[in-house]
């Protein structure tokens, strides 16, 4: 029997940048009506293959063909015009517009001089009915909640005629019910001939739902499997390299006194509008208590709040009994308290700085980094060395800036810097988004030791098994509120993807906030 010609292939595509080889004669190929997963750490060169195939880098060497022929692939119209399309893991639409306006956008119906709206929704209502994808064309998208925008970018795709979907992280921002509808979506289109791949750090999801899977680890194919034949183990050991713990290994939590007291706590947001409303909580020291909710629910203002980076509206937040609500980050960070912010380049890292100078950003008035307006160098230059050493920061020097890292590697200078003075309350936002699993691993464990040592932690997630895993205690945030605060051992996916919701299992009261 002859084996079909791949829809897509890629035959032996390298990429380099200065001092990077990328992508090392990586061979790919994905057939019609097919899921194919891929794999591989941060800095694995997925992203600049995906880049390649839509016409975001040009390859140095190699040939992409489409239905077996050679295509020359120079900017994403080209790709587009080949029936590509990506939907990137941050969306690519105008809030204040409507769904048929951002759909339309760059690819508008026209009735001479005039936009065509009718006409376009009536083919964006044709899509969505075809494959299961509802949306209201003309809705606002800043109206939509995130699983209505996620359809709506592939709407976008399928409207520009797209039969190979590039689909990168797709459930980082949804809940567990809205990832089982996007899979449905998935099958959905599979079966009417669409073909995906589907780029992911959740290797459950893969398992679950793709066809074939490849794995990338230092630019090569590390191997082709199919989920017949896998684990997330033998996954996770393909793409790391080693063996992986998956699992989070951690004794019962010893509580001590409240370190974090917050009570009827309300923030606004960039737009004045309550972010947080009349939220009240506790994190007692050795626990950690994990925020779980769709992101855009009030998480954002909330860490904000607590580190001094937001004012407060009204109530009241104590750290170790000392009334902080808006005091500066400096007088709270001198307080004891670590932030893992969650977005590790705008708020974590100065990017053009070289590590040693990102590594005391928050320290190097204190001594030993400083004697009165003196710094001390060498001493900056010690602890760098340190610290890179003892969480294993992949990086040539410590002059290197923080911007030429992977992610996980940058992610890995926060917590070095966080972690490495004597701290009572660690606030970890997000602290392993886009992170692959080794990184995921190493940043588990010392969030978990330093619960061990007794410091309280806020750990705020999208990721509802990182929640899972890590929390002592679940707090559900809906609508900027706490609807309700269980202990690990009564909290299941299904119960917590209701409250996350907005839902609440039916006879169940909360819980309250002690």
């Amino acid at each position: 029997m002859v084996e079909p010609v791949p829809v897509l292939e890629v035959r032996d595509i390298t990429k380099r940048f200065p001092g990077v080889l990328a992508n090392d004669r990586i061979n790919f190929t994905l057939h019609k009506g097919e899921i194919h997963g891929l794999l591989g750490e941060n800095g694995a060169g997925k992203s600049t293959l995906m880049n390649i195939i839509y016409g975001l880098y040009k390859q140095d060497e190699g040939d992409i063909l489409i239905n077996g022929e050679v295509v020359s692939i120079d900017n994403p119209n080209d790709a587009i015009d080949l029936g590509i399309g990506m939907v990137h893991q941050h969306f690519q639409l105008v809030d204040p517009l409507t769904v048929t306006e951002n759909i339309m956008l760059g690819n508008e119906i026209t009735v001479g001089p005039f936009l065509n709206r009718r006409e376009a929704e009536r083919q964006i209502m044709k899509i969505s009915n075809q494959y299961g994808l509802e949306v209201d064309p003309r809705c606002r998208v800043e109206d939509l909640p995130v699983g209505a925008q996620q359809r709506v970018e592939i709407v976008k795709a399928l409207f520009r005629k797209a039969n190979i979907l590039i689909l990168d992280e797709p459930t980082a921002v949804l809940t567990p019910q809205e990832a089982e509808g996007l899979f449905e979506v998935m099958r959905s289109l599979v079966s009417q001939g669409v073909s995906i791949i589907f780029i992911t750090h959740k290797l459950k999801e893969v398992l679950n739902v793709c066809d074939r899977i490849s794995v990338l680890r230092l630019g090569k194919v590390a191997g082709s499997t199919t989920p017949e034949e896998s684990t997330e183990s033998s996954l996770a050991e393909m793409m790391v390299g080693r063996e992986v713990m998956l699992q989070v290994d951690k004794a019962p939590a010893k509580t001590g006194d409240p370190v974090l007291q917050i009570t009827d706590l309300n923030v606004l947001d960039d737009r004045d509008l309550l972010a947080v409303r009349d939220l009240s909580l506790e994190v007692r020291a050795g626990e950690i208590l994990g925020i779980a909710g769709v992101q855009g629910n009030g998480q954002t203002e909330l860490v904000a709040a607590v580190t001094g980076l937001r004012a407060v509206k009204s109530g009241q937040i104590m750290i170790n009994g000392t009334d902080t609500t808006n005091r500066s980050p400096r007088t709270i960070t001198e307080l004891g308290v670590a932030h893992i912010p969650e977005d590790r380049n705008r708020e974590g890292l100065v990017g053009p700085f070289p590590l040693v100078d990102n590594l005391v950003i928050n320290t190097y008035y204190l001594a030993p980094f400083a004697k009165g307006i003196v710094i001390n160098e060498q001493a900056m230059q010690e602890n760098a060395e340190k610290r890179i050493e003892e969480f294993d920061v992949r990086t040539p020097s410590i002059f290197v800036t923080a911007s030429a890292l992977s992610g996980g590697n940058q992610q890995k200078v926060i917590v070095a810097r966080e972690f490495s003075r004597p701290i009572k309350l660690l606030v970890a936002a997000q602290p392993t988004r886009g992170l692959d699993v080794g990184s995921i691993e190493f940043i588990h464990e010392q969030i978990v030791h330093k619960r061990d040592d007794g410091v309280a932690v806020l750990l705020v997630s999208a990721e509802l098994d990182e929640i899972m895993s890590l929390s002592d205690r679940i707090a559900v945030m809906y609508n900027g509120r706490i609807v309700d605060i269980l202990p690990i051992e009564q909290a299941d996916r299904q119960t917590l993807g209701l409250l996350m919701a907005g839902a609440r299992p039916e006879n169940e009261s909360s819980r309250g906030c002690s």
